[in-house]
């Protein structure tokens, strides 16, 4: 325990480069987050809406919508962050740093956060969409005021979800060099041949993990009156 304990203390790369990267995976994961919620929310609504017993059912949107959907969760997301390049080059300038990983990583987890949302909203006890109905509420205020609301605690799990693999994916677009603990990981420790770094980039990626899971379950719990 000693002997790490030195070598951890000791490491350079460690030293100058583990504090940096652990930034840029929570800068690259934190703004990615906010565009999945931004898009991913109402394209869930959206999706049950469209659906045969939504609120607004439509047989054609609702196939087309989902199919496009179902093609992009399909894709291995490695594949697609490459595939993307020349989007990400024509919206950020680049296709490196953390700032270019913000879009593969939005565009690999709006259709999976959609869907869950989805799911969620789907739950939600039909008679409740019913008697809003009844008193006059509009399709937006059924969506937001009832649907939404009823089924936030579902909702908030999948938000912590889909949150944790946005960190996993932080770390293989690493490989394309997006920065990060992926990027640490794979230039400075596998390539190198330097365990140390390699294995504490993987602790740290473990805790902050573990710490979405925990924050997440305790406002779903908090949330959930039921």
């Amino acid at each position: 325990m000693g002997d790490l304990w030195i070598e951890l203390t000791t490491n350079r790369v460690i030293q100058q480069k583990l504090p940096e990267a652990t930034v840029e995976t929570l800068q690259m994961v934190g703004l990615s987050a906010l565009v999945v919620l931004a898009v991913g929310l109402p394209l869930g609504l959206l999706l049950r809406s469209l659906a045969s017993d939504g609120l607004t059912p439509n047989r054609t949107a609702s196939a087309v919508l989902g199919f496009v959907v179902n093609t992009l969760r399909a894709l291995p997301f490695i594949i697609l962050a490459v595939a993307v390049i020349p989007v990400t080059r024509a919206i950020v300038g680049t296709s490196l740093g953390w700032e270019a990983a913000v879009v593969p990583l939005s565009l690999g987890t709006i259709p999976f956060f959609a869907r869950l949302v989805e799911t969620a909203v789907r739950d939600v006890a039909p008679g409740k969409v019913e008697a809003a109905r009844v008193m006059g509420s509009t399709t937006p205020k059924i969506l937001g005021a009832v649907l939404v609301r009823e089924a936030l605690p579902a909702i908030v799990s999948g938000f912590t979800v889909t949150v944790i693999a946005l960190i996993g994916y932080s770390a293989m677009v690493g490989a394309i060099g997006a920065g990060g603990l992926g990027f640490l990981a794979i230039t400075y420790g596998f390539q190198r041949f330097d365990p140390t770094v390699l294995y504490t980039s993987v602790v740290v990626i473990v805790v902050l993990v573990t710490v979405v899971q925990l924050v997440g379950d305790a406002v779903a719990r908090r949330l959930d009156h039921r």
